[in-house]
């Protein structure tokens, strides 16, 4: 499709809410009720991170961190394995669910610019996608319908194993930094500019929420295994400070190509990690307070510079979410949540299931919503439930300052 009519679709789509034709709506094949559902609050979500963001780059590389097998997605929504380092859903997931996201072509559908798939989208909308996925599936180089359309929704560029130093975690093989991440974000930005014209992904791009979680693996596969003899070099508070500067300037990067809303996800209470139990001893499931200790610090000079970066960039927000205190609140309060152990690994092996990796099905528990450890190092579904709930409203304790998901979405910047 030309540039013209790509560019006239995204204008409609930013023009207002229409209906489905009768029509359409008779041809379709889901529930008698015409109504058409509530626009979305924004128009894509976009995704930086980690293994707690991957829903499958990984699964395109060559490394020892992939969650492409069983028992990996045992209990998502296809019940098989995507790349998502839980049983089910991970806080993306329900995240975007909650922001009411549909892609644009979907969207055009839904109000009868595209009459033919109204049906389809009544269906239910497909979750932000891999980056590696689209351009394996269609080519970089290709920028016509096809390839937007699988990008305008949002784009997934979480990697597991990757850090926000770009060495971080590569003993695991092949992973996609954060640097490479934005760059990435970048390469979209001009795809689509190439499609649809500057002025209008521009804009896209300032009404699209960015949700970045990374971090873990400097620490996790770095700073504590020493590796270069970093611990020599830098002090725990000083090596949060390289960390925290690096992420300034990738989202100032990110800002250059009007990126205006982020959800920048601290992060989680490492030290009580099934895996860091085991490894250094734990007697009776305590967490390991040197380790959470310079989490905490490094959650600090986040949350500090998040709220330095806006008061620069007032047309800008950042809402820093405390990933580390909705944990402790889980973890101090299991029966209140429904969990049953806080301690122990649902699949895995050793104490608390930290001593190897989760990697066959026979190895896991048989109710993995009663425990809060998926495997060594991440969260089960039912934990990462709550933490959304908490990023999008603070529905069970307040974890984004200065705002959650749900007042960001309204701002007018």
């Amino acid at each position: 499709m030309a540039v013209a009519p790509l560019l006239a679709l995204l204008l409609l789509f930013l023009s207002g809410p229409r209906r489905c034709s009768a029509a359409a709506a008779a041809n379709s094949t889901s529930s008698p009720s015409s109504s058409p559902r509530p626009a979305p609050l924004v128009p894509a979500l976009f995704v930086i991170g980690d293994s707690t963001a991957d829903v499958g780059t990984n699964n395109y590389l060559g490394t020892l961190a992939r969650a492409d097998r069983e028992p990996y997605g045992r209990d998502f929504d296809t019940h098989r394995p995507t790349g998502r380092f839980s049983n089910g859903r991970i806080p993306v997931d329900y995240i975007g669910n909650k922001a009411g996201l549909r892609g644009l072509l979907s969207i055009l559908v839904q109000r009868h610019y595209i009459d033919g798939l109204c049906a389809a989208e009544r269906l239910g909308l497909p979750f932000v996608p891999p980056y590696l996925e689209q351009n394996m599936r269609t080519g970089t180089a290709d920028v016509g319908l096809t390839n937007i359309d699988g990008m305008i929704q949002g784009v997934n560029y979480a990697s597991a194993a990757a850090g926000i130093i770009s060495s971080s975690g590569s003993e695991l093989g092949m992973h996609v930094s954060l640097t490479q991440q934005v760059q990435q974000v970048e390469d979209t930005y001009e795809q689509l500019s190439l499609a649809l014209g500057e002025a209008a992904v521009a804009n896209l791009f300032r009404r699209s929420v960015f949700f970045v979680s990374i971090g873990s693996n400097d620490f996790i596969h770095y700073y504590l295994r020493n590796v270069s003899g970093v611990q020599m070099r830098y002090l725990p508070w000083e090596f949060n400070q390289l960390l925290v500067s690096t992420m300034r300037q990738e989202i100032k990067n990110l800002y250059d190509i009007n990126v205006r809303k982020v959800i920048l996800m601290g992060l989680p209470p490492v030290g009580c990690a099934p895996h860091f139990l085991e490894e250094y001893g734990s007697q009776t499931g305590e967490c390991i307070d040197y380790i959470n200790n310079v989490v905490i610090e490094f959650n600090y000079a986040l949350r500090h510079m998040s709220s330095e970066f806006i008061s620069q960039h007032p047309d800008s927000m950042i809402s820093y979410c405390d990933t580390f205190e909705g944990s402790v609140d889980i973890l101090n309060n299991r029966e209140h949540y429904g969990f049953v152990t806080t301690t122990d690994a649902c699949c895995g092996l050793g104490k608390y299931g930290g001593l190897i990796m989760c990697v066959l099905p026979q190895m896991a528990c048989s109710d993995a919503s009663s425990h809060v450890w998926w495997d060594e190092f991440h969260p089960t579904e039912a934990v990462n439930h709550i933490l959304a709930d908490n990023v999008w409203s603070s529905q069970h304790t307040k974890m984004c300052y200065p705002l959650d998901l749900q007042q960001m979405v309204k701002l007018k910047l």
